[in-house]
């Protein structure tokens, strides 16, 4: 978990470098959908860059669509006390195969809703991700000292401080975002997002 946790992080990082390295150099700041930026990377970086960008969008869907899930439908199980694990048959486990089947074909049923805004579907499920972190974050840190319930691997002292820091970091940065954008709703900036033109053509890039 650990090395997937840091490998995943280091994705983002990369990812980040290279869309301002290509993107925002040229001024591309505000793309609307994944479509738009497949398109803009074609003068900037090839033909080529654009075709890798869609085949690691098409990877990360398919893993998402599976996986996500997968892990929800585990989690809600094993909290209400049902058999989880694809280990399992139907027969075994039909509550958790039936979640993991309703989940799949509810993301499945919004995303191929006709004209559907799936940027701002994509941005909102990330800020109620975000929004409740916080309250996640606190359970886990009450259930994770209980030494009834973990024995042996019960949270020691160390761990506590960091995870406690940690935790109040994301609290505060969730009520700063909250306040934030509670004083632009109030202002009259609604949540817009603007789609500027795609260039057509633009000088090679070259990465030193």
């Amino acid at each position: 978990m650990l090395v997937g946790s840091i490998s995943c992080m280091a994705i983002v990082f990369v990812i980040m470098i290279c869309c301002a390295a290509t993107l925002n150099a040229k001024g591309l700041t505000t793309i609307s959908d994944a479509g738009e930026a497949a398109k803009a990377l074609v003068p900037l970086a090839g033909k080529w860059a654009a075709g890798l960008f869609a085949f690691g969008l098409l990877n990360a869907s398919l893993f998402a669509a599976s996986i996500l899930p997968l892990s929800t439908a585990h989690v809600i199980c094993e909290g209400l006390g049902f058999e989880a694990g694809i280990d399992h048959k139907f027969k075994e486990a039909p509550a958790f195969y039936s979640l993991y089947t309703g989940l799949i074909v509810v993301g499945a049923g919004i995303i191929l809703i006709p004209k559907a805004p799936l940027f701002k579907i994509l941005v909102m499920s990330q800020v109620a991700n975000g929004v409740w972190l916080p309250v996640v974050l606190i359970f886990i840190l009450l259930l994770i000292n209980r030494r009834e319930l973990m024995g042996d691997y019960v949270n020691t002292r160390v761990f506590n401080i960091v995870s406690g820091a940690v935790s109040i970091v994301v609290i505060i940065l969730t009520l700063v975002f909250g306040l934030h954008d509670n004083r632009r709703a109030q202002r009259g900036w609604p949540f817009r997002l603007a789609t500027p033109p795609i260039p057509t053509s633009a000088p090679s890039l070259k990465l030193r």
